[in-house]
């Protein structure tokens, strides 16, 4: 008898979440610096340790990128 069990995608962005969440909470009890990226300014930065933020560069923007590469190659 084959059992075909899907999860849905709303427990596949729950698991996902979660994922992170950990990840995140094993780097600060580790000590581990994080790398965010902050959509409001457009900016990858670190946090450190002591909750310090040290901006690492800006992103890239502009859409998704297959309409950047699109952009790119009629200019």
């Amino acid at each position: 008898m084959e059992r075909n069990e899907y999860i849905t995608d709303e427990q596949v962005v729950k698991r996902a979440k979660a994922a992170v969440r950990l990840a995140i909470e094993k780097k600060k009890v580790l000590g581990s610096p994080i790398v965010a990226y902050d959509s409001e300014n457009n900016e990858i930065y670190q946090i450190n340790e002591d909750g310090s933020r040290t901006v690492l560069g800006k992103g890239i923007g502009g859409g998704r990128y297959s309409e950047r590469n699109r952009a790119n190659k009629e200019a």
